[in-house]
């Protein structure tokens, strides 16, 4: 005898499914005979589409890249400048009023704060050239200056070669450490370690290679030499304001030693209670927040590109769906005398909408994808697309064509079938 939920596949789930795939066979097949017309109608979707996935991969890319950067500071690290940090609208001229950070500023905290494990102070200039008896760079190399603790504080691992001394430091020896990409620029045959180089008319001996580590926006510090901080003011002068790295003893003393940073710093600077601080701390959570700050503008941004696209697409499928319904107005009328009831008509134009848009959503993917494999081999971002991302796109892009495919759908399944009959 047979069971109930046997007769409800045969007489109801089975049926379903095959009104289903004709509706999406019929839809194809509509498709594909107006290839052209179809694909014209798709490129607002296709571009809304693209913008949301190749953005979000590009966006996931920037975040692990900062993730990575941001390790230079340490799960305990921390920074004092006197530039803000983040986005937004800043009065720079106040800031520009601040006092700079200076040496003594370094000097106090290494005495006064006991939370502080490594502190240093380090100086940054670029634009710079370096030069051996065979090559030149250009003028773009990052030249840093900074004491003995500058790559703990930094997270600057040496591969070849070693770090400067605190001898070599307090007798500001001519010494250079550099990343690998001004190494291989100076040195494609040899190793630079023991090499001797040229910065501004002073030879400095080559005695470490950094690991490569890359940068936010480009080489970063593969492309930077760093030479002891007393050696850096007399090239470049002193006249200038220092970032301040530090480590806490662990990151349970983090927050007792900013806390520690910043009263010395208002103490030395003479700021009263009700004034605030002319000058920032960071730290990796501070910067995390920046980033993430500017990361929600691009993706709002990003989605109102595809709104608007999409709109443009919808409107698209809108009109070609109607005159797909004048075209086969016969086609209609035929079918309804036949027994096709009014919702199956209605099914197979809403199908074929969305089927159209969701194949504009699917170009749009892959089209987003391409972006973000052209972003990591180009820039070397760690792109990746998010799946979230993907789902969403295709979901918007569905859903818009059955919002501008129902009036269309409802249009053809509300034709009189004697008066659609009779038109040619």
């Amino acid at each position: 005898m047979e069971t109930g939920w046997r007769r409800w596949v045969r007489d109801t789930l089975f049926p379903g499914v095959r009104v289903i795939a004709d509706n999406f066979r019929l839809a194809l097949r509509t498709f594909w005979g107006h290839r052209l017309r179809s694909a014209l109608t798709l490129l607002g979707i296709v571009i809304g589409v693209a913008t949301v996935v190749a953005t979000m991969a590009l966006l996931e890319g920037f975040q692990r890249k900062v993730t990575a950067d941001l390790a230079g500071l340490g799960a305990n690290g921390f920074q004092l400048q006197k530039w803000p940090n983040g986005f937004g609208n800043f009065d720079w001229d106040k800031i520009n009023r601040r006092p700079n950070i200076s040496f003594a500023d370094f000097e106090a905290i290494q005495k006064h704060v006991p939370d502080v494990a490594k502190v240093t102070a380090e100086a940054w200039d670029g634009g710079k050239k370096i030069s051996t008896a065979a090559r030149e760079t250009r003028a773009n190399v990052q030249m840093a200056g900074g004491t003995f603790y500058f790559f703990d504080t930094n997270a600057m691992e040496v591969a070849r070669g070693r770090v400067f001394s605190e001898s070599e430091i307090q007798d500001e020896a001519q010494v250079m450490v550099v990343g690998p990409d001004l190494a291989d620029s100076l040195f494609p045959d040899t190793d630079a370690v023991g090499q001797e180089v040229r910065l501004k008319g002073r030879s400095f001996q080559v005695i470490g290679v950094m690991t490569r580590k890359g940068g936010f926006a480009g080489p970063g510090y593969d492309n930077t030499g760093i030479i002891p901080i007393g050696l850096f003011f007399e090239l470049f002068g002193k006249n200038r304001s220092l970032n301040i790295s530090m480590q806490a003893w662990d990151t349970s003393l983090l927050q007792r030693a900013q806390d520690g940073v910043e009263l010395l710093m208002r103490h030395r600077h003479g700021l009263r209670p009700e004034q605030e601080s002319d000058f920032t701390i960071y730290s990796n959570e501070s910067a995390t927040a920046a980033f993430n700050q500017l990361s929600a503008v691009v993706t709002a941004a990003s989605f109102g590109v595809c709104l608007l696209s999409l709109i443009v697409g919808g409107i698209g499928i809108l009109n070609i769906m109607l005159v797909s319904v004048s075209e086969r107005t016969h086609e209609i009328g035929v079918r309804k005398a036949l027994g096709a009831r009014r919702r199956r008509i209605l099914a197979q134009f809403a199908t074929e909408a969305v089927v159209l848009s969701l194949v504009g959503g699917v170009v749009g993917v892959l089209v987003g994808f391409f972006v973000a494999f052209l972003g990591r081999w180009a820039l070397g971002f760690p792109t990746s697309v998010p799946p979230w991302a993907v789902a969403l796109a295709l979901a918007m892009s569905s859903g818009v064509g059955l919002v501008f495919g129902i009036y269309p759908a409802s249009r053809a399944a509300g034709l009189d079938p004697v008066e659609a009959m009779r038109t040619e």
